[in-house]
């Protein structure tokens, strides 16, 4: 991962101009760009980001990737605007997990305005081989050679096809071994002419990728595993009009997946980005009444009051609007 995707990315990337920084993480490959503020536009800089991933899958077309590099475009300072959280009574935490990144995210990521979506307490679906050393040693084998088989083992390679005067077949088989009963036949040595299973010098066990990692919801003494899903805005994007969009999405994700699986609203960004909004207005509203008030004082004429008091409403109409369209932060909106 290292030689054949990530280095070949970064150099490509370290040649965009207003580059500040480059971090990659481990496991799971990401590179994060994050460019200087007055360098270019967003845009422009993300455009260059994005024209430089697509110069580099020539490079990395042969590292035998499942799916292409994907790019996003977020702001690292911005929280999510929504948190989901996928629970079930019944089904275990990797199946809800599956169902959360196959199905709600990549809905989720479609929705115009939405930069990034991630998975928090992820349990994606893995099998453990736990090898006795003194077993394998016994049989003159060492860990690596355990490796290198159950890698040999374990591959989707293409198997050809058949072809016919008339027609021809694709021969279609994944050799790619999913549960911890399929590991345990695979044949790692011999001895005295008889087979030893990979059953026999190790425990293997279903398990995820990451067993430190986990997500719990709930109140104290009631709290439930679960799997919390992360809605980030891109740079710029209104959040409200963001929030709504998901929103009428939701029932329509929820109602295909199984019953035994809930979805629930964790934390919402847009409350408080509202209760502002809606504090704005009515101290506008509240600043226009007094106003009309104190001229209706000095003049003592009802139609003078109105007539003066009509340039004050268009005003503070004006303000309101433009206090309900607001694409920033609740500070912004405070500000």
């Amino acid at each position: 991962m290292v030689s054949s995707i990530t280095t070949p990315l970064e150099r490509q990337f370290g040649q965009i101009s207003g580059l500040a920084s480059m971090n990659s993480t481990q496991l799971v490959r990401y590179v994060d760009n994050h460019f200087a503020v007055r360098s270019r536009p967003p845009d422009r800089r993300c455009g260059a980001g994005r024209a430089s991933r697509d110069q580099c899958r020539r490079r990395i077309s042969t590292a035998n990737l499942p799916n292409p590099p994907k790019y996003n475009k977020v702001n690292p300072a911005d929280t999510p605007i929504l948190t989901l959280s996928i629970t079930s009574d019944s089904l275990p935490l990797d199946r809800v997990n599956d169902f959360a990144d196959t199905l709600l995210a990549q809905k989720f990521s479609e929705v115009s305005g939405v930069g990034l979506v991630t998975i928090q307490g992820n349990q994606k679906p893995a099998v453990r081989v736990q090898v006795n050393p003194a077993a394998i040693s016994a049989l003159g084998l060492s860990l690596e050679d355990v490796r290198t088989i159950l890698g040999q083992a374990n591959v989707n390679a293409p198997k050809g096809s058949f072809d016919g005067p008339r027609q021809s077949f694709t021969i279609g088989s994944n050799d790619q071994i999913f549960s911890a009963d399929a590991y345990k036949p695979i044949i790692v040595a011999y001895k005295n002419g008889a087979p030893i299973r990979l059953g026999d010098v190790a425990n293997i066990i279903d398990s995820v990728e990451n067993d430190q990692l986990a997500a719990w919801v709930g109140t104290q003494g009631g709290e439930q595993p679960a799997v919390l899903l992360d809605i980030q805005r891109q740079p710029g994007a209104n959040i409200i009009q963001r929030w709504d969009r998901v929103k009428q999405l939701l029932p329509r994700l929820t109602g295909t997946l199984p019953p035994s699986v809930h979805v629930s609203i964790l934390a919402d960004r847009t409350e408080t980005i509202r209760a502002s909004v809606r504090d704005v207005q009515f101290t506008l509203l509240l600043t226009v009444a007094l106003v009309v008030m104190v001229m209706f004082l000095f003049l003592r004429k009802l139609w003078a009051t109105v007539i003066t008091s009509g340039g004050a409403s268009a005003l503070a109409h004006r303000e309101r609007s433009a206090s309900c369209i607001l694409p920033d932060s609740a500070s912004t909106i405070s500000r």
